[in-house]
């Protein structure tokens, strides 16, 4: 079971996890970063270096974060309806287009903060 990255990387993308991949399956998006399922490896190095602990495998998420689990699936596939084996993500690499299913808007912790603060 891959590992999935959730929505709080949204609009943070710290990039650490990029670096501890050791098959270079994370991937930037426009607004967050996501894990290739078929080149993950399952190591867990990101999951563990992840500062805003956005990193789980699938069957970890919760309810709220599940749809994550499609959402890092389906942006490698193309428009054939097949996935796109890429080999592998470099700093050289555009972003790819966010997935039209991520959430707009400020993340989730986000809104929760600043309810709290606000």
């Amino acid at each position: 079971m891959a590992l999935v990255i959730q929505g709080r990387c949204i609009d943070v993308k710290d990039g650490i996890c990029t670096t501890s991949c050791p098959v270079d399956c994370i991937y930037e998006g426009e607004r967050m970063f996501y894990i290739h399922p078929t080149e993950c490896i399952e190591c867990g190095m990101c999951e563990s270096i992840c500062p805003v602990d956005a990193i789980r495998y699938e069957d970890e998420l919760d309810p709220e974060n599940a749809i994550f689990a499609r959402i890092n699936r389906e942006v490698f596939i193309n428009e054939a309806g097949e996935m796109e084996e890429p080999g592998g993500w470099s700093r050289a690499m555009a972003p790819r287009p966010d997935h039209p299913d991520l959430p707009v808007g400020p993340r989730p912790a986000m809104q929760a903060n600043q309810r709290r603060t606000g």
